[in-house]
């Protein structure tokens, strides 16, 4: 069997080229020939000539899994109506003994730990994290809105039922970050753009459930406009810059998210994946990130960005953090009609010493394909799974560049028709965003249906290979954080070379639903993140986590350039 994604050459626009090459799209003379033309060398043609295929799966909706023991915790079921009785029922009890942050990071324990035992109050956190907001956000571009006065008022509210002894959970008074492209009550969801400026009524389910546990929500983190591409340019709110390098990038779109995690501005975000939107950002910046399975967290109160490959999920500092956010956020939800099968995840193992008995699978040839600094440190990350137990199973994956095609196709053109709606703002937005937006707005029903056939055929090679074994591991990107051109600051950049080196190993399970990891794996020579991704069974969350989890106290993490310690109040 042959492996068969490529490296993809193509020119790198900015500028005034960029600007002139989205103007020849928008023009009815010589738009429909271009387009035409971008479909046949991305290979789109290729999927209706496919044979054999099965009927299209139009949602990688998972049965639900096998009754197991009753689950330790209930989540009530939430609409939007009842958001704000919720918000007064107790959160989920923490797993036992959680652990401590990996140095020189804070995880959510840190914060509850330090508010219990007097050595820092909410309000303090609060101003910390205000004032290090105020000297770090003019250098990473992390967040598009802060709202002090709200900020306060959260902290103030946390801080006296710390004074009770009657905190709401594990969450509260622990800062959190929301990207903004979900609703969060008295901020505008502006999905990384200059022209949506509705303020919203109320939270989005996740935000809802985490303020549920006492979450400071402290502002709205930037992101790609739009989500439209895995990396972090935005010119209208700034380029979210990396903390390990601020001349590099974060990768997006969750750009916001991680580099506010990454920072220590806060323990925790919550991010949006419907192309590696918040492994690849995770993978850049050296934290944790979460794709759940698909339907596994609701989707309301997101912006309908794309239907069926989307995915709201946390970043987090820590294996625990992520898995945390996880549980406060996951499982049904009325409002959101493909959560009825999701399931109340169980807390990993957080005392799980080793991996014996976890058979973990690589494509070789699909592993290798980066850039030798990432292959090797992921490869690092292998042999310490395989030294705690783990057993290395070779597998083989046949059509993963079909694939790579199918989700393309699926996100573009769904992403082309959300925006319909927006076309009154078309020249407003940045010119690479309308490039990929007018290909999905050119895209063909018979191009969108024969992906939906290829997704089918994947879900069904992806779930026999994970018959085999437990978890597939892979790097996550191919590539450490690239450098951010100036001439892309004031348009962005198309450059879809870059892009796919960070998609490479990240857009299979968009297309397919299965649940996948980003952790921290190590460091090239210039001190650049790796990441590592873990592959999992459908609502197989928690076997990722419980690696990571032992993988964790394996691997050092090295301070980012540009980091803030907000219980220690040292700001660098």
């Amino acid at each position: 069997m042959s492996y068969d994604l490529k490296d993809v050459k193509m020119p790198v626009l900015t500028g005034r080229a960029l600007r002139a090459f989205a103007a020849a799209l928008d023009n009815p003379l010589t738009g429909p020939s271009l387009v035409k033309k971008l479909m046949r060398d991305a290979g789109v043609p290729r999927l209706s000539e496919l044979k054999d295929l099965p009927a299209p799966l139009f949602l990688p909706l998972a049965p639900a899994p096998e009754p197991g023991p009753e689950p330790s915790e209930k989540k009530p079921r939430l609409t939007s109506r009842l958001v704000a009785i919720f918000r007064r029922e107790p959160a989920p009890a923490a797993p036992p003994e959680p652990p401590a942050g990996p140095a020189p990071f804070r995880s959510a324990a840190d914060f509850v730990a330090a508010y219990k035992s007097g050595e820092a109050a909410p309000e303090e956190v609060a101003e910390r994290f205000l004032t290090a907001y105020a000297e770090l956000n003019p250098r990473l571009h992390a967040f598009i809105a802060v709202n002090p006065d709200d900020v306060r008022r959260q902290a103030a509210a946390s801080a006296e039922r710390w004074r009770r002894g009657e905190p709401l959970g594990p969450l509260d008074g622990v800062p959190v970050a929301v990207k903004d492209e979900l609703d969060v009550a008295g901020y505008p969801t502006t999905v990384g753009t200059s022209f949506l400026k509705e303020v919203a009524n109320e939270d989005a389910t996740a935000v809802a459930r985490l303020r549920a546990a006492g979450a400071l929500i402290v502002g709205k983190a930037n992101m790609h406009e739009l989500g439209a591409n895995p990396t972090g340019y935005n010119p209208h709110h700034g380029h979210a810059r990396n903390p390990y390098d601020p001349a590099r990038d974060t990768g997006g779109s969750s750009s916001g998210s991680a580099a506010a995690v990454a920072s220590g501005l806060v323990p925790l975000a919550l991010g949006a994946d419907a192309g590696g939107s918040i492994r690849v950002p995770a993978a850049l910046t050296g934290v944790y990130g979460l794709k759940a399975t698909f339907g596994g967290v609701s989707e309301h109160g997101a912006y309908p960005v794309c239907w069926s490959v989307a995915h709201v999920g946390p970043l987090g500092a820590s294996a625990y953090d992520v898995a945390l956010v996880h549980r406060m956020i996951a499982g049904p939800d009325p409002a959101d009609p493909h959560t009825a099968s999701a399931p109340v995840p169980e807390a990993p193992n957080w005392n799980r010493e080793d991996l014996a008995g976890l058979r973990v699978g690589i494509w070789p040839e699909w592993f290798g394909h980066a850039e030798p600094a990432m292959v090797e440190a992921a490869r690092a990350a292998l042999a310490r799974m395989e030294e705690a137990g783990a057993e290395i199973v070779e597998f083989e994956l046949p059509g993963l560049d079909d694939a790579r095609i199918a989700h393309a196709v699926t996100v573009l053109v769904e992403m082309g028709r959300s925006f319909q709606r927006t076309q009154e703002h078309w020249r407003e937005l940045a010119p690479a965003t309308r490039i990929n937006l007018k290909i999905g707005q050119s895209a063909a029903g018979a191009d969108y249906v024969a992906a939906q056939q290829v997704r089918a055929r994947m879900v069904a090679a992806l779930d026999e290979v994970l018959a085999r074994v437990d978890l597939i591991a892979t790097p996550t990107t191919a590539i450490p954080a690239p450098l951010i051109p100036k001439a892309a600051e004031s348009d962005g950049i198309s450059d879809l070379g870059t892009v796919t080196k960070l998609m490479r190993f990240i857009f299979l399970t968009n297309l397919t639903g299965h649940p996948s990891l980003s952790l921290p794996a190590g460091y090239t020579a210039e001190g650049l993140p790796v990441g590592l991704q873990l592959i999992g069974r459908a609502w197989g969350e928690r076997t990722l986590l419980e690696a990571a989890g032992v993988l964790e106290h394996a691997i050092k993490r090295q301070q980012p350039e540009v980091f803030v310690d907000l219980l220690a109040n040292r700001l660098r």
